[in-house]
């Protein structure tokens, strides 16, 4: 995974820097880097047209020390000052580029850049000028890049909100700077191999075997969903429960089928689980008003992780409503309405903040979901995943997602990466479907498919 310093600890590394290395060559080693990525974009220098939109601050000095680098290589270059209200490209002057160097990610305040030729690309230096570093959230009118080059590590402003919209293509520059001590982490498809535990070779089906809990009479979907998703995910058994179902009503399928009373399943369901890694309740499990109670009680009791997920989420209330102590991790994956319904308040833009708040409340993981999606443990360590696609905005998607989080888990990862890496499968398989009319049924063998490619 790639590491993301938020604008405090970028500041931190900038200052221990600045005791053994002058702020000029710095800025030289960040503009150089600016300038060998406008001439990638412009597919060369010479004769090339370049408008470079510069600040008072280190983004403007890098951004001229990118103007003087390709105007030494044959370009022509106007550095235009930040706040300059005329547009560029609209008297007939062909622009090749536009390097947005007019404010970094420290800016506050609202920002209104000039306006822009339509087709004309631009080249944004650390983070797009009005964009706020730690949440993304723009303010006023900035441009959209179709590329950001970024220095020692992404910031959080680039993978959520407005930033992830506007950054285009996000290219981290290493100019020499030591960025350790971040404590966030961004998933990569390399994190597959480098994370996710091999299937043993003398493993058996027992050895990553998961319970899931869910769905209700006549309602089995989400249930189904949920077990051929864990299966897909690496999951050797699966055992079924539908709270009140009969055993009969069940899909024919590789999932075995647990008898579980319509009220009072947790006990129960805490002895199917006896022979199982990971446990998964609340997909489809209905609203009835005593769900809650085993819910609560299964979290208490439960010695294997567990993934609570949809109507096992409602059935938890309010967070002062959750079990006292937990023997075994649990992880909590609230979309935006179900966040606000357990801690009275929606998440917001910073959904870095928004999973440490839950995770902290909780003692819980605390998976947030979005277009990216940040998980939280309650030390305060997150993981982002930004693979998230509009295609998997479908009924059933989420059920997906828990079946893989429980088969990571219970091949033997640790709950806060096996959460993330979840989230990152799960994005990459959702841009594997068709980008209109992907179903959450096509999911699960996308989900394998993306597992088969590491």
């Amino acid at each position: 995974m790639r590491p993301v310093l938020t604008t405090a600890e970028m500041a931190d590394v900038d200052a221990r820097a600045l005791e053994t290395t002058m702020l000029d060559v710095l800025v030289e080693r960040a503009g150089t880097a600016v300038a060998l990525a406008a001439v990638d974009l412009m597919g060369g220098s010479y004769g090339r047209r370049v408008v470079a939109i510069c600040g008072k601050g280190n983004n403007g000095a890098d951004g001229r020390v990118a103007a003087r680098r390709l105007e030494a290589r044959g370009a022509k270059v106007m550095v235009v000052p930040a706040g300059s209200p005329d547009p560029i490209g609209k008297q007939g002057l062909q622009i090749d580029l536009v390097i947005d160097a007019a404010y970094g990610t420290g800016f506050r305040g609202t920002y209104e850049a000039p306006p822009v030729a339509s087709g004309v690309p631009v080249l944004a230096v650390d983070i797009p000028s009005g964009v706020a570093g730690d949440t993304g959230v723009a303010q006023g009118r900035p441009l959209a890049a179709v590329r950001t080059v970024t220095f020692v590590a992404a910031k959080p402003g680039l993978l959520m909100g407005d930033g992830a919209r506007l950054a285009g293509d996000v290219v981290v520059v290493d100019i020499g700077l030591n960025g350790k001590g971040s404590s966030i982490g961004w998933m990569e498809d390399a994190d597959i191999a480098a994370l996710l535990p091999p299937r043993p070779v003398d493993g058996h089906k027992w050895s990553a075997a998961v319970l899931v809990v869910a769905g209700s009479p006549g309602m089995t979907g989400a249930a189904q969903l949920c077990a051929r998703s864990a299966f897909r995910a690496g999951s050797g058994m699966v055992r079924l429960g539908v709270p009140g179902g009969a055993l009969g009503d069940l899909d024919a399928g590789e999932a075995v089928g647990v008898a579980l009373a319509d009220v009072g399943w947790a006990d129960a369901a805490l002895e199917a689980a006896e022979r199982c890694r990971a446990l998964v309740v609340g997909p489809g499990l209905g609203r009835a008003e005593h769900t809650g109670d085993d819910v609560r009680r299964l979290l208490a009791a439960a010695k294997v992780p567990v993934v609570v997920d949809a109507d096992g989420l409602a059935g938890l209330g309010r967070v002062d409503r959750m079990p006292i102590s937990l023997e075994a991790p649990v992880v909590l994956t609230p979309h935006d309405g179900e966040y606000a319904a357990l801690l009275g308040e929606p998440p917001g833009p910073d959904r870095v903040e928004a999973a440490r708040r839950l995770a902290t409340a909780t003692g819980c993981i605390a998976l947030v979901k979005g277009s990216t999606t940040a998980v939280a443990d309650p030390s305060g360590r997150v993981l982002v995943a930004t693979e998230g696609t509009p295609a998997l905005a479908t009924a059933g998607s989420g059920d997906v997602l828990s079946g893989v989080i429980a088969a990571f888990l219970a091949r033997g990862m640790p709950p806060l990466e096996a959460a993330a890496l979840a989230a990152h499968v799960h994005g990459r398989a959702g841009q594997l479907g068709p980008r209109s009319g992907t179903v959450a049924g096509d999911l699960p063998m996308l989900v394998a498919q993306v597992l088969d490619e590491r």
